[in-house]
């Protein structure tokens, strides 16, 4: 099953992304991951990722989505994949639509992760990472309000009734099996 996993910055796409991946025995590919991996190594990839993440911007187009089909492309995703942040705007739904087209692949679901505003930033303030201030924080809202949001509207137009909408409140395992539910529909 290839799943993509969206909402907004800090309503637990990674948490519960990685618990259903650990479930379903499929990869869990997290752009954010492999960004702070990159950050952390100290390489030219890393600091380049670091301009953007360091001023709540999103990573260009071009960079994040190599990144993404290249993990997309590895023989551990022959039988599904969980995404988590990717694709993050119209233009890279596109070109991960062109991939998975050319490899003869589709996006089986999106589960569209929700939660009031004022709980993702109380969440985001408290995860303990450098660049999640509230400055920063509010400026990647509204990045996502501009420029993610509308990826929702592009698999719901091009995907069929593949998106399937989830309230991501309460306990991590109340909001698990609501995701397994939703799968199954």
């Amino acid at each position: 099953m290839n799943i993509i996993f969206f909402g907004a910055p800090g309503v637990g796409k990674g948490t519960q992304a990685a618990m259903l991946a650990e479930r379903l025995a499929i990869p869990h590919i997290s752009t954010g991951a492999i960004f702070r991996a990159a950050i952390q190594s100290g390489q030219e990839l890393g600091q380049k990722v670091k301009h953007y993440t360091d001023n709540g911007l999103l990573v260009p187009d071009e960079l994040t989505t190599e990144i993404a089909v290249s993990a997309l492309n590895e023989p551990g995703c022959a039988n599904g994949f969980i995404l988590d942040g990717f694709p993050r705007n119209l233009g890279q739904a596109e070109a991960l639509a062109t991939a998975l087209t050319a490899a003869g692949r589709t996006i089986d679901r999106v589960i569209y992760l929700t939660a009031p505003q004022a709980e993702i930033v109380q969440r985001m303030l408290h995860r303990g990472r450098v660049d999640d201030n509230k400055e920063v924080i509010q400026r990647r809202l509204e990045v996502y309000d501009q420029e993610t949001s509308p990826v929702l509207g592009f698999y719901r137009a091009t995907s069929g009734n593949v998106v399937m909408e989830v309230n991501g409140l309460g306990e991590v395992g109340e909001v698990q099996e609501r995701i397994v539910a939703a799968l199954t529909q």
